[in-house]
């Protein structure tokens, strides 16, 4: 090919467009490899938000705490109590006057090391060691349905730690409720198993004992430290 004026200007434009379709790959590449090892942070998923209690700290596990309902005149705090027409285990249920805070608990999650309690996660929850007359552990655990109320109770009796399938009724979490928070039965710890997730409300049976159970009404609380 004769080195004409014009053949020269197509072999440089030839050259220009080889080296800007080398350029506009590499580039790519390299972003490529970017996203590949250093995601964007916002991609990435965020932790649930943490639990506070009523001075505005951060709940922690190990630490002793007060369950308290938000609104006035509908009873107080959380005890161990016999209920229905059994002794034992004992049933979780809510303190007749608000004046009283009833017994101490403590929140653990299913990562117990995290140390921090948050919403949407799995935990156990348990009353602080008392003398009670029964040999059960005084960990929740939601009960079988009962067939003379149609209700499903907190109970103890729980197993703390251990998840998976055969603890499935011992886990509970906690869920952003307004400016309060609410106790849900939706345990995450068994993939393959079929949850019908409920709020934790307050069944008044005949005898007007407040026991907790499965309900559309949840209890609104807040946590209070001992």
């Amino acid at each position: 090919m004769p080195f004409t004026h014009k053949n020269i200007k197509k072999t440089a434009l030839r050259t220009k467009l080889n080296i800007m379709e080398a350029t506009l790959f590499l580039s790519i590449s390299f972003l490529l490899l970017s996203f590949t090892t250093n995601p964007v942070p916002c991609l990435a998923t965020s932790a649930p938000q943490e639990v506070r209690d009523t001075a505005g700290k951060i709940l922690r596990t190990g630490t002793n705490y007060y369950i308290l309902p938000v609104f006035h005149g509908h009873g107080g705090g959380l005890k161990l109590a016999s209920a229905g027409n059994k002794t034992c285990p004992l049933d979780v249920v809510q303190e007749p006057r608000e004046i009283s805070h009833g017994l101490p608990l403590k929140l653990t999650p299913v990562n117990y090391k995290k140390g921090v309690i948050r919403v949407s996660t799995d935990l156990n929850i348990k009353f602080s060691p008392a003398a009670t007359m029964c040999r059960q552990s005084t960990v929740w655990r939601l009960d079988d349905y009962d067939k003379k109320t149609g209700q499903r109770f907190v109970s103890s009796g729980g197993v703390e730690g251990n998840p998976g399938p055969a603890t499935l009724s011992n886990w509970f979490k906690i869920e952003k409720l307004g400016a309060a928070y609410k106790l849900v039965f939706c345990p995450s710890v068994c993939h393959h198993c079929k949850v019908a997730c409920r709020d934790i409300g307050v069944y008044i049976d005949k005898v007007g004992m407040r026991r907790l159970a499965l309900s559309d009404k949840p209890l609104k609380v807040v946590f209070k430290k001992v």
